[in-house]
């Protein structure tokens, strides 16, 4: 078995851990972030600070395609995100009867255990420290790659991590799982390598998000979506852990206007707009409004014109690519590139860095890379329209694909079948193409949705929008 360095201790390093680990290999984590994970809920979400996570504190939500994968493979996280208060529900159950037809036979795919980020990540990382074959060691920044001798001409062959204080870590393999900020790509570089392609630009969203706390143990009643779409915004409301949900606007970036929702009392003012979201609003906020912007599509390949620009490391999850982190999607596909890095060992040791690196391109590629193009397309088609919105037009585009998620987004809150088949794209426990393959079912996506409102969902104008934002409160 092999001796692995993983780089990043955030939610994606700890898994792709625990799955090498448990096929035998030794494996340490380094995280540069020194604070150890707290021991409880409110510990973590109040006191455990990520300075290198922007996000650690923003909305989070996991999807049932994470939960069943988590529960086949490393179901004692599950059961740890339990034991620290985090929800296990129904994403389809938890709505309105009149839209799902009640329940039926398979909807129980739609399960799934959730919670706030830092909750869920002291949850994993608790799994983590105890299980055999993993050390975890805080505090640790790697400074740049160990190398050795090529097995490519043009490709450094890393053999282990040079950290602070110029001590060395050796390993057969090193595994990139730093998200969003990993420095590998430079790394490689000035070990005398070509950087990876990279893909990269801004997502062109903003989040306004505030977290809230029951006073009585009850969570507000889904009355839509997660994710519901409106004129020039998306409104989320998601579940979290030990009675907590967080609710937010997502806008384009661009979109000085709405800016006044930075402001809570505007933010508030304008929930209440939204029929089927402004009850999520009625509870003791527990945050001010929080802001992320600047959230960068971002797609690396480690495989360039047909050759490795490195060998003995390979990039996962948000390190590989990462996009507008929008309803748990990053961690879904974060687990299903771990497990292909996980089952890809059991046919390709390290001792062939060749093989591997080109074998885990093809399986990146094939897997979780159409993932990737699938969520970009959906958010570069939904900025379109909240730019068209703004300037008061009706958004135009030639890409049949969009005409028909707008018709399927419509038809869903119509039909109990076409929910479900919505419900399993939302949730990535299937692909639109899946989904719209059911006998009968394209007939009646485009029966009930092609003509329905842009945005069928009760909700305020534009005009209605910012007059309340702007406003005396």
């Amino acid at each position: 078995m092999a001796e692995i360095l993983v780089l990043g201790a955030g939610l994606n390093g700890l898994v792709t851990a625990m799955l090498l680990a448990h096929d035998g290999h030794s494996v340490t984590i380094l995280e540069r972030d020194d604070a150890p994970p707290r021991d409880d809920a409110e510990n973590a979400w109040l006191e455990w600070h990520r300075p290198g996570v922007n996000q650690f504190r923003q909305l989070h939500f996991m999807l049932p395609r994470w939960r069943a994968l988590m529960q086949q493979e490393l179901p004692a996280v599950l059961e740890q995100v339990i034991a620290f208060g985090g929800s296990r529900l129904n994403v389809f159950a938890e709505l309105p009867p009149d839209l799902t037809g009640g329940w039926r036979a398979g909807d129980e795919r739609f399960e799934t255990v959730t919670a706030r980020r830092p909750v869920l990540e002291a949850a994993a990382a608790t799994v983590g420290q105890r299980s055999h074959g993993v050390s975890i060691r805080r505090g640790v920044k790697v400074t740049g790659l160990l190398t050795g001798p090529r097995v490519i001409a043009a490709a450094p062959h890393v053999t282990g991590v040079v950290i602070d204080g110029g001590a060395v870590l050796r390993a057969d393999l090193v595994v990139d799982a730093a998200g969003r900020r990993s420095p590998v790509g430079a790394m490689i570089e000035s070990a005398g390598g070509r950087r990876p392609d990279e893909e990269l630009e801004d997502s062109g969203f903003v989040y306004y998000a505030r977290h809230f706390r029951s006073a009585d143990g009850s969570r507000p009643t889904a009355l839509g979506p997660l994710l519901q779409h409106f004129d020039s915004v998306s409104v989320l409301t998601l579940p979290g852990d030990n009675d907590t949900w967080g609710v937010g606007f997502t806008t384009s970036a661009r979109d000085k206007q709405l800016r006044g929702l930075r402001d809570a009392s505007a933010w508030q003012a304008a929930l209440k707009l939204y029929p089927t979201a402004a009850h999520w609003g009625e509870a003791d906020p527990i945050t001010d409004v929080q802001v992320i912007a600047g959230i960068e599509d971002r797609y690396h390949r480690y495989v360039v014109d047909g050759e490795p620009v490195v060998t003995g490391l390979v990039a996962i999850g948000d390190a590989w690519a990462c996009t507008n982190p929008s309803l748990g999607r990053g961690a879904s596909i974060g687990m299903l590139h771990a497990c292909a890095l996980r089952d890809l060992l059991r046919d390709v040791s390290p001792d062939q860095p060749e093989k591997l690196v080109r074998r885990f391109d093809e399986i990146t590629e094939s897997t979780v890379t159409p993932l990737y193009r699938m969520t970009l397309a959906f958010d570069r088609h939904r900025l379109n329209e909240i730019a068209a919105d703004v300037a008061g037009e009706t958004y135009q585009t030639s890409d049949a694909s969009w005409a028909m998620t707008k018709a399927l987004y419509a038809a869903a809150q119509q039909d109990p079948d076409v929910l479900r088949a919505y419900a399993s794209v939302a949730s990535m426990l299937c692909t639109p193409p899946e989904a719209l393959a059911a006998l009968g079912m394209v007939s009646k996506v485009l029966t009930l949705g092609a003509n329905a409102p842009q945005y069928p969902t009760p909700g305020p104008t534009r005009a209605e929008l910012l007059s309340t934002i702007a406003g005396p409160r």
